[in-house]
């Protein structure tokens, strides 16, 4: 079976410094690189790079960085087939700051992102009938992710909702909408209205979620863990310890390896396994999709670990 993602495609534009600064403040870069991105180009690729036929849904702008964004999707194994080129657009970019212990701040510029919308969830619905999973995030406009997900839910297809980039409220109905919603602490820290930093307001927070209408929620707390709360139970996977380079893409990879462990039939403990697993895996590279790991490292991963595939 197939996983579905409607999203973002980004160039990302990575300098990577001894430290992050601060307002008004300008530090020295001693590396920049730039590497395919965008939260739904990197969750295609993710599920992709595991093994699971990827389709992913978007839009270019007609210019040097979409060529080159669509030529390395469909080097990864992704279908592109339903990304179209923007003439009147750019590209979206992303401007990512790596400080040494690998954390991030990063800023948007959605370009043709930003332009999605009816023609690409028309597309969407020809390709929802018999997939495993739709996968969705925040980096295209909330309307057409809203349209998305009741196509999907019209085609009794499971959709998977990281709601990232982070934002003080998603609509209601969004809630009710996803059978899985994955924020990190940060998210569910804006969305539920209180801190999330450790297991306990991370159950709190998935129980609000839960409440609001999401069929399961996942809470990732980075290097503390994965709390997941759903209808028949609730448990924590702890975090794999990794030595990090870069945490860029480390949700993404949680996402697209989730949606491939239910592609496979596996039960959603496992699913949170491989998650959590694939998030770590990618933290130990730099990049967006450079880091995401394919099908033998991630095996190897989990077998090194004791973790049955």
């Amino acid at each position: 079976m197939s996983v579905i993602v409607f999203g973002s495609i980004n160039m990302d534009l990575v300098a990577k410094t001894h430290r992050l600064p601060v307002a008004g403040e300008t530090v020295a870069g001693h590396t920049f690189f730039t590497a395919p991105g965008g939260k739904g180009a990197n969750q295609a690729v993710a599920a992709a790079r595991l093994g699971v036929p990827a389709r992913l849904v978007g839009r270019v702008g007609n210019d040097s960085f979409g060529k080159e964004l669509l030529a390395s999707l469909q080097a990864a194994g992704v279908d592109t087939g339903s990304v179209s080129a923007d003439p009147s657009a750019s590209t979206g970019i992303a401007a990512i700051a790596v400080d040494d212990a690998g954390e991030n701040t990063i800023i948007i510029a959605a370009g043709a992102n930003g332009c999605a919308g009816d023609t690409e969830c028309d597309r969407l619905a020809q390709l929802l009938p018999g997939a495993a999973a739709l996968l969705l995030q925040l980096e295209i406009p909330l309307s057409a992710v809203l349209a998305a997900a009741r196509a999907a839910r019209a085609a009794q297809v499971p959709v998977i909702l990281d709601p990232a980039p982070a934002r003080a409220g998603i609509p209601a109905e969004l809630y009710s909408l996803a059978d899985i919603i994955t924020p990190n602490e940060i998210e569910a820290s804006q969305l539920a209205g209180f801190p999330v930093s450790d297991r306990k307001t991370a159950a709190l927070a998935a129980a609000e979620f839960r409440r609001r209408g999401a069929g399961t929620a996942i809470v990732k707390l980075g290097d503390r863990g994965v709390f997941c709360a759903a209808a028949e139970e609730s448990f924590f996977v702890p975090a794999f310890p990794v030595r990090v380079a870069d945490t860029v893409a480390a949700g993404d990879a949680f996402s697209g390896a989730l949606a491939a462990a239910i592609a496979a039939g596996l039960p959603l403990r496992q699913a949170v396994v491989w998650g959590a697993a694939a998030g770590a895996l990618c933290a130990t590279k730099a990049g967006a999709q450079p880091s995401l790991p394919h099908r033998h490292e991630f095996e190897a991963f989990l077998t090194e670990r004791g973790v049955e595939l």
